[in-house]
């Protein structure tokens, strides 16, 4: 088995963190002249112009991960393609690249500041980034929901890259799940698509001390209409938590089991 087939993530070498080093010289020269040279595709084709310039982006990010890192993933389950949400458990940098880039219309909620960012703001306006303002409280779920609608009614909205927990957790670790994809499927009446993944094991939170091995992304049966509104969150996080503890077991990562936990209890 070659190194970046171990579904263990690998040692920490010198020489690791040495290629650690290499790899982000190496994407943030690659982002640069992609950025801008797709500027003309996306002057031409619109959003079908900067969802190709995405998609070229993030497959070479990847394949630099391959090359630097010893570092791939695997993706299991079906990647959705019509217009969706998908709601992913989010360990890292790694699981946004992978998992956008297997949609193919891929799109996120973003911070309003990001979306000012030069560039890079712009590629993601074109692509079908929604903006928030997070100062507007309840407001600003309620201009997101009508701005989806309007992508619907319009040239489509793709698939909408969602954290339900709000932030990267940790292997092992949960945080509550925020109402944010119940209130945009009441809004919009969009499936669900649940997504466990095991990408912490490999790449730290922070980015720094990423380990070689095969990462793992699971795109799990879509949740549809026909389940109630109340019942929704419960579903997801069984959904995402039950299988991402799988998949980072898999990996290598020891999980208390719930019965023993009952017991003690």
């Amino acid at each position: 088995m070659k190194r970046h087939e171990n579904p263990l993530p690998g040692r920490l070498t010198a020489w690791q963190y040495v290629q650690n080093v290499l790899y982000y010289l190496h994407v943030a020269v690659a982002t640069l002249v992609i950025g801008l040279f797709g500027i003309v595709l996306v002057l031409a084709q619109g959003r079908v112009g900067a969802n190709r310039v995405a998609t070229f982006w993030i497959g070479y990010m990847i394949g630099a991960a391959r090359l630097h890192l010893g570092l791939t993933c695997e993706i299991r389950g079906t990647p959705p393609t019509e217009d969706c949400i998908v709601a992913a458990k989010h360990q890292c940098f790694w699981d946004i690249l992978v998992i956008a880039h297997a949609v193919p219309r891929r799109a996120f909620i973003m911070k309003r500041e990001v979306m000012r960012v030069p560039i890079m703001g712009w590629y993601a306006w074109k692509v079908g980034c929604i903006p928030i303002d997070r100062s507007r409280g309840r407001d600003a779920m309620a201009a997101i929901s009508a701005t989806i609608n309007q992508r619907i009614a319009g040239d489509g909205l793709g698939q909408l890259i969602i954290y339900p927990e709000g932030t990267r957790t940790l292997p092992g670790h949960r945080k509550p799940y925020k109402q944010g994809v119940a209130t945009i499927r009441a809004a919009t009446g969009l499936p669900v698509v649940p997504v466990a993944v095991n990408t912490g094991m490999f790449w730290p939170r922070k980015g720094w001390g990423i380990r070689p091995g095969r990462a793992v992304i699971e795109f799990l049966p879509a949740i549809g209409p026909d389940l109630p509104q109340e019942a929704l969150m419960t579903r997801l996080e069984a959904d995402i938590e039950t299988r991402s503890d799988l998949l980072m077991a898999e990996a290598g990562l020891s999980l208390p089991r719930p019965d023993a936990d009952q017991r003690s209890s």
